[in-house]
């Protein structure tokens, strides 16, 4: 059985594009205080045990009310994210016969990273030398098996910075998030990343929207029309928000009167 069988499209060559943006489940370092005294790695905790359960639940939901298929993941190199990404898959693609990966792909993307900023990485846990180091490899492997798909060319080629802007951060989200649709024109995805990612891809799109509140596995959908021609190319319209709500986990105000309920 398959993640989700609806092609989601009207025609072989004009159909919708949707693209989920998803902040990661819950970390271990704010339920368990003393975790970060012992860590290796500080500044990259993993999830809490109520997190992976969260990111499980998140996948069987996508799976039975999603009316699309998701193609393909795409995932912060964060360790919580990869554990929630895994989560996910599993959820999306189980079922009383089995699991089934085969209609889904999965790749890190150095752009959706958290930001590395002192706002979201206290100084004294980010490593010294500024440098963020991922061993591929070793996050590859805790993701369902035969999912990787390692002839993605990532849009960041290496981490960001330290000590980016706020501002820098925004605008990194925003590019990638469009990058890997117009990228990807033909597949529905799933980005997995951080909170600020998450408000991101609502503030770009509802531009007086002010985000307050990402909870965990919280998610926002959006959605365009895309029209493909005979030699490959695409037209593709302007994405609209679909879903960005306190039910989806996302709490968020315009023009000072509440909204997103």
């Amino acid at each position: 059985m398959s993640c989700v069988n609806n092609d989601g499209g009207s025609s072989n060559n004009e159909f919708d594009q949707n693209v989920l943006v998803m902040r990661h489940g819950d970390r271990m370092d704010n339920f368990d205080t003393t975790w970060v005294k012992t860590a290796a790695r500080p500044w990259d905790p993993p999830l809490f045990e109520a997190g992976k359960t969260r990111a499980f639940n998140v996948g069987k939901y996508f799976k039975t009310q999603l009316d699309f298929p998701i193609h393909r993941v795409f995932v912060s190199p964060f360790l919580r994210c990869i554990q929630t990404a895994a989560e996910v898959m599993n959820g999306l693609c189980s079922d009383d016969a089995g699991d089934d990966f085969s209609k889904v792909k999965v790749s890190i993307e150095y752009g959706l990273c958290e930001m590395l900023i002192r706002e979201a990485i206290r100084p004294e846990l980010a490593p010294k030398d500024g440098n963020f180091d991922f061993n591929l490899s070793e996050l590859e492997a805790m993701l369902p098996v035969g999912t990787v798909d390692h002839t993605v060319e990532r849009i960041y080629s290496e981490m960001p910075r330290w000590e980016e802007t706020v501002l820098g951060c925004r605008s990194r989200y925003e590019q990638v998030i469009q990058a890997l649709a117009d990228k990807y024109p033909t597949e529905n995805l799933l980005l997995v990343t951080h909170g600020e990612g998450v408000g991101t891809s609502v503030s770009t799109l509802k531009k007086d929207a002010v985000v307050y509140e990402v909870n965990y596995c919280a998610y926002s959908h959006a959605k365009r029309h895309i029209v493909l021609a005979e030699n490959g190319s695409f037209d593709a319209g302007s994405f609209d928000l679909v879903t960005a709500s306190n039910e989806t986990g996302i709490h968020w105000i315009l023009n000072n009167t509440a909204d997103g309920v």
